[in-house]
């Protein structure tokens, strides 16, 4: 089961980079547009898709890496239970946020695809297919979180200096 939650992580992050690879491609199209007197149209609307789908996928895979930026100044301070307690709070509070954010990403996705919502950009891309990426990212970062939750409860999540090195 770790193999796979960690390919999981790993994958959405590498899907991450192709968006972010997409935002370079589409940035760069648009420069060479205007110095060459070509124009593409939608490269502004899909290097902002690109952009938001970069951030959403790479959102588990941050947080699995130790990299989210934590606030530790009252949980730095205890030990034993009290840490524990204070840990698997948070993590539940995250498990819920994640959760909501899920559930409301996905939503949103359904609504534009029932009401054929599209972008007023030039590109008149419909909008469900970059919000996809949105519900993808967020319900991958819920499983992390999941994940982050039984690790503290079985007493088998790291903490070290990944969790210091931000504060």
């Amino acid at each position: 089961m770790r193999k796979s939650l960690d390919a999981l992580y790993l994958g959405a992050a590498w899907l991450a980079a192709l968006f972010m690879i997409g935002v370079l491609i589409m940035v760069l199209l648009s420069i060479f547009g205007r110095l060459l007197q070509f124009y593409v149209p939608g490269t502004d609307a899909y290097a902002g898709y690109a952009m938001a789908g970069a951030g959403f996928l790479a959102l588990a895979h941050t947080l699995k890496s130790g990299e989210h930026i934590r606030v530790t100044l009252i949980i730095g301070k205890l030990t034993g239970g009290a840490r524990r307690g204070l840990e698997l709070w948070s993590l539940s509070v995250a498990v819920l946020l994640a959760g909501l954010l899920a559930v409301y990403a996905w939503r949103l996705a359904w609504q534009s695809h029932t009401y054929h919502d599209i972008s007023t950009a030039a590109d008149a891309t419909p909008l469900w297919i970059p919000q996809i990426l949105m519900g993808v990212g967020t319900t991958v970062l819920l499983i992390a979180f999941i994940d982050e939750w039984v690790l503290e409860y079985l007493r088998k999540r790291a903490h070290g200096p990944a969790e210091t090195r931000h504060e």
